[in-house]
């Protein structure tokens, strides 16, 4: 495995020697690894929360069109996703800033760019809006692909202690839910500050875009990577050769199809709560206040899974995850018709949800080391970027439905809303998570076979090579 450590001296900024595997990462660089996320976060989430109802109410979109925008594009991305973790993981040339960590620098001001103009409004046709949604969405989430699939694929090459990556993925959750936190709790205020939104979405999108640029660049400075393939031309395998590689990962198939399930589900309900809490509990205001506390509840989530899963190791403590999630959604159907008891029962279900995202990117650290036991190919780039690939399309699908669901149920923006406008924010608000929660709990429990157990046997076999 020596053609995994790094060669370079210590005080070249990318890469490190390797140290042992006890104790590889410093809190400092969990810190950082985890303020990127916050950063990529105050960029990414505008779109998956704010965007549709900005499509809608503002620019003017009919709500099928502006679904299809989400369909489309997240499609796209996924695509976008596959093509830049396969160009990661064939690059022949390594520079001293290492091989993952460029592509976080260079693309942190373009990317702000994109996040400002998704929310701009211009003065064109109906036809002329839906190009200019289309064309400025997928620039952003090309852009994003550029830097998010190396940041993502970074946490292998970082450390191979099991139980640091564990800290790693919790990390970056907490940073993730930080991110979202802010900005449900901050970005409508903002907005509401400028009496035209046409004005108000761009201004607060700028503002939490400079702080995203800023997160970014603390995040790439502090990040080392140890376990890097600093030679390629000697121990490199052909892209189709690692595409090969992939149908021989189990796994991976596994823990993307849950993925599938779970991102959608979490998409959509971050796309329809304002929705919910303008037309059903009829105060838009209370989207901060949930956020507020809800993410709260997120963090002691995030907090407590990695001791839940050294007990009882990462595929329980997942499913029980989505066991909370789907009782709190159930019962928030039923019950949550105030505002009071739509916090609470969404506590529980963020709750619930930390759970499994906090344990997602150790999951497909796994999955790395079990691709390179079975093929005897490394491929941090192509494995991370085919979980994102199904992320994409689960948000893609996360997208499409409310805008599909509001449109044949007779959604009419900035209106009273008839009976079967109001069931159909519910069913998606409520009835769609807690569905494809217990989907994942019935297919992860019969299907993912990477145990604790399993892990560390393939660890010690791949050292002893």
């Amino acid at each position: 495995m020596d053609h995994y450590a790094s060669r370079l001296e210590e005080d070249h900024a990318g890469i490190q020697n390797p140290v042992t595997q006890t104790g590889e990462l410093h809190r400092k660089e969990k810190i950082a690894y985890g303020a990127g996320d916050i950063g990529y976060n105050f960029l990414f989430d505008l779109g998956q929360i704010y965007l549709l109802k900005f499509y809608t109410d503002t620019l003017g979109l009919p709500a099928s069109i502006a679904g299809m925008v989400f369909l489309v594009t997240k499609i796209w991305d996924a695509f976008s996703d596959f093509t830049i973790g396969t160009v990661v993981d064939h690059r022949k040339k390594i520079g001293p800033k290492g091989k993952f960590r460029p592509f976080i620098l260079y693309t942190a001001v373009p990317l702000a760019l994109m996040t400002i103009t998704n929310f701009l409004s211009p003065d064109f046709s109906l036809n002329g809006k839906v190009i200019w949604a289309f064309a400025t969405y997928m620039a952003f989430g090309t852009i994003y692909s550029i830097s998010s699939i190396p940041y993502g694929s970074m946490a292998p090459a970082m450390t191979k202690n099991p139980n640091e990556r564990a800290e790693l993925s919790a990390f970056r959750q907490a940073g993730a839910n930080l991110g979202l936190l802010i900005t449900t709790v901050g970005f409508m205020p903002v907005v509401l500050l400028f009496d035209n939104p046409k004005i108000g979405y761009p201004a607060a999108a700028a503002i939490f875009a400079t702080a995203g640029i800023l997160l970014q660049i603390y995040s790439y400075k502090h990040i080392k990577e140890r376990h890097v393939e600093l030679e390629p031309k000697k121990t490199s395998h052909t892209i189709k050769d690692s595409y090969k590689a992939l149908v021989k990962n189990g796994p991976l198939f596994i823990v993307s199809l849950v993925n599938l399930f779970t991102i959608s589900a979490y998409n959509v309900k971050l796309a329809v709560q304002v929705y919910y809490c303008q037309y059903v509990l009829h105060n838009v205001t209370i989207v901060s206040y949930m956020g507020f506390f809800s993410m709260g509840c997120a963090f002691f989530g995030i907090a407590l899974a990695p001791f839940v899963q050294r007990k009882i190791g990462k595929k329980y403590t997942y499913m029980i995850g989505c066991a909370i999630w789907a009782v709190a959604d159930l019962l928030a159907l039923f019950f949550a018709h105030n505002a009071v008891l739509f916090i609470v029962f969404a506590c529980l279900a963020f709750f619930g949800n930390a759970f499994v995202n906090s344990l997602n990117w150790a999951l497909i650290s796994d999955c790395v080391e079990y691709g390179e036991w079975k093929t005897g190919k490394r491929t941090e780039g192509i494995v991370y970027s085919f979980f994102t690939f199904f992320r994409k399309l689960s948000q893609a699908v996360a997208g499409f439905i409310p805008g599909f669901v509001l449109s044949i149920s007779g959604y009419v923006p900035n209106a009273v809303q008839s009976a079967s406008a109001i069931f159909g924010i519910k069913a998606l608000m409520f009835i769609y998570p807690a569905a494809l929660s217990i989907l994942t709990i019935v297919v992860f429990g019969f299907f993912y076979r990477l145990t604790e157990k399993k892990y560390k046997e393939i660890v010690a076999e791949m050292n002893s090579r």
